[in-house]
């Protein structure tokens, strides 16, 4: 399954068009700040689908008949271009457990590289809701990878991911390694160029969200 959050316009596609403006990306704030709402959005579309438990709740005045989340996700993010829209996830989720994981492409001198994947940190994932956090499905390898590296943990019984921007190829060679695997985009765009990075896309939201870094 994969949902384009921005097919049919809301305010999310406002946000989506700010964290691509090369103008309003000089604001830092501005850029991480609009990556934590779209970690909103899908955080309370992503929750109509979970399954709940119908509870009563004491009022003032008698009480009433609620509907309550039945299992707490566990919400994981790659670092560290995730953290932001994983603390979206992590606003409306306010109860959930986090998982942290250090991957990043490691490139070599033929301007090819491969994902380095050197920590993580998360609970028991077996027979958990799954929630990942990666602002730019490019290639897809890293999150395929990450996932590989989390079912070391436990098998979760539902994996979500959510991204500001996807491409059709990352989509693409993500069902094709984990076909359960339901994704959730700000936007999709269709190009990716021979280095991996995503058209129009954005840039490097690692970079744009925290500052520049030097290439490992």
């Amino acid at each position: 399954m994969v949902v384009n959050l921005s097919k049919h316009y809301s305010l999310l596609s406002d946000w989506i068009s700010e964290i691509r403006n090369v103008d309003v990306q000089n604001d830092r704030m501005r850029f991480r700040r609009n990556l934590e709402r779209i970690g909103e959005v899908a955080a309370y579309e992503i929750s109509r689908t979970l399954p709940f438990e119908q509870v009563e709740t004491q009022t003032p005045l008698g009480t009433s008949n609620s509907k309550l989340l039945q299992y707490q996700p566990v919400l994981a993010t790659i670092l560290r271009a995730g953290m932001p829209l994983h603390a979206g996830l992590l606003n409306y989720f306010d109860k959930a457990d986090n998982a942290f994981i250090s991957a990043y492409r490691k490139h070599h001198p033929d301007g090819s590289f491969e994902i380095s994947m050197e920590y993580i940190s998360c609970p028991d994932l077996e027979d958990r809701i799954l929630i990942i956090a990666d602002p730019m499905l490019a290639t897809g390898a890293s999150l395929v990878k990450t996932i590989q590296f989390l079912r070391e943990e436990g098998k979760p019984r539902e994996i979500h991911i959510v991204c500001a921007i996807a491409c059709t190829v990352g989509i693409e060679y993500v069902h094709r390694s984990e076909p359960n695997v339901k994704i959730w985009c700000g936007a999709i765009d269709e190009e990716l160029t021979a280095k991996g990075y995503i058209v129009p896309g954005l840039g490097d939201a690692g970079d744009l969200a925290f500052g520049s870094k030097q290439q490992a």
